[in-house]
Parts: C-alpha cells; structure tokens; sequence
C-alpha cells in the first residue's frame, strides 16, 4: 500500500493553485502556464491532453517538483513542495512522488535491479531489496533482475521504469507519455499497470498522453491550451476526446 498523505482540508494528494509558468524576459517571454488550478484526488488517475504547446508537460514538470513555477503553488497533501530549499525539495521527491518517462531513462550498463534501486542510492540510501523484488513483481518482471536493458522488448523496459517510480512506495505517479514509443498492445499492458497501482494501492497517477485510448484507463481528463484548462471530462469516451481536441486543433 502506498504511504498516502492526504491533505485534511482538501482531500487531495496534489494539487496546483494558479500556476504560471513563463520563461525568456520581455518581448520574447512564452507563458507556458498562465494561472492553472487543479487537484488530484487519492486513488485516481488523470490524463492531461492537448494540442502541442498547450502547456501539458510544463504542468506535469512543476507538479513534480522538476521545475519551479514563476508563480502559484504546488502542494503534496497538506506540504506546499513549490517554496521549499532545492535540496528538501529533492527528498522529498524521492520519497513521495514517483515519474515515468517516454523514453525510460535506463542506465544501459546497469541490471534491471540496479536501475530500479538506483533513485535510492542517488539518495544515499541503502538499496531495499525486498521493495525492489516486490516492485519487480508488481510490474512482470520477476527473474529480470540480472538483465540489462539491452536484453529486454520496449515494453518491458517501460515496466522496468515504472517499478523504479514505485520503489519508494510513492504517493503520486506522474508519467510522460508513458507509451508514447509503444505498440498498441504494449500500450494496453503498461496503461493497465498504471490503473491497477490507483486501484489496489489507493495511488494518485497523473499522466500526460497524447493517445485517446489511454483515456479509457482514466477517472478524468484535463484538457489544456494555450496554458489554460479549457476542459474537463469525467470517464470520456475515446471518441469523445478525440472531438474535442480536433475543436482544440489537435490530432488524435
């Protein structure tokens, strides 16, 4: 189970208040998020989607304490993440929230074991074997511990990304286009992954994609432009999704 810390007031795992992201200065300044407000409950997951440039990766970034909005604020459960010293931003990090990215971010050189332990050992802990074991377990890969990348399908080292996020038993997942350099089928088996970990552990999972299959795996989905959300459905249907964003002006 994952060690939830809920937010009394809001009963929220996450939440973002009137965010604004802008980089450059003066006339060349792009507000990549201007004034986003949104909250996750626990044991749900939400996709985030919308045309290219819509802010979609921006708001995860921040969510996940990877980039510092200009102004507003991010909260963990009742902790506000955005104002903390870099350095207990970091543990907490580590300890509370897990990230899953398109393109696996494995170390080729390591074993599938030594790339889920090794958030742990940046952290200057000692690798926990049986969470290790058991995260590898939750994802498949049983018996893949000795592998390294190089040996294992897209998919499996997906999986194998995914259980590194889930080694420290984290509270929220964010993900990336999880399975944006997937198969279709692949696609299916890592989306069902996300789901079962908001189902059986009470996890919050908060997943940008581009894909509107992937929304039949999740409670809700934010649809963003031009840094704002403009959209919100709960339990769409693909074809739903897929309607609304060409009236956004983006692809399916």
């Amino acid at each position: 189970m994952a060690e939830m810390t809920t937010d009394i007031e809001t009963g929220t795992a996450a939440r973002a208040e009137d965010l604004h992201r802008e980089y450059g200065r003066g006339t060349a300044t792009v507000r990549a998020l201007r004034g986003v407000s949104v909250a996750f409950e626990p044991g749900t997951l939400t996709a985030v989607m919308g045309p290219s440039g819509s802010g979609k990766t921006t708001l995860l970034h921040c969510l996940a304490g990877m980039d510092r909005p200009t102004r507003g604020s991010v909260w963990w459960g009742g902790t506000e993440v955005s104002r903390l010293p870099e350095r207990r931003l970091a543990e907490l990090r580590r300890s509370r929230v897990g990230f899953v990215f398109q393109a696996f971010n494995l170390m080729p050189a390591m074993t599938v074991a030594q790339n889920v332990e090794l958030p742990g050992r940046l952290a200057g802990r000692r690798p926990d074997r049986g969470r290790v074991t058991d995260a590898l377990a939750r994802v498949g890969l049983t018996g893949r511990e000795r592998h390294r990348p190089g040996q294992l399908s897209g998919g499996q080292q997906q999986r194998v990304a995914i259980a590194r996020a889930l080694v420290s038993r984290p509270q929220v997942i964010f993900a990336d286009e999880p399975t944006g350099a997937l198969d279709r089928t692949t696609s299916h088996e890592i989306l069902a992954l996300l789901r079962a970990g908001v189902e059986q552990d009470g996890r919050t999972c908060v997943m940008v994609t581009h894909d509107p299959v992937a929304t039949g795996y999740a409670d809700r989905v934010l649809l963003l432009a031009d840094g704002r959300v403009v959209d919100e459905l709960d339990r769409p249907t693909a074809a739903q999704v897929g309607e609304r964003l060409s009236r956004l002006g983006a692809s399916a």
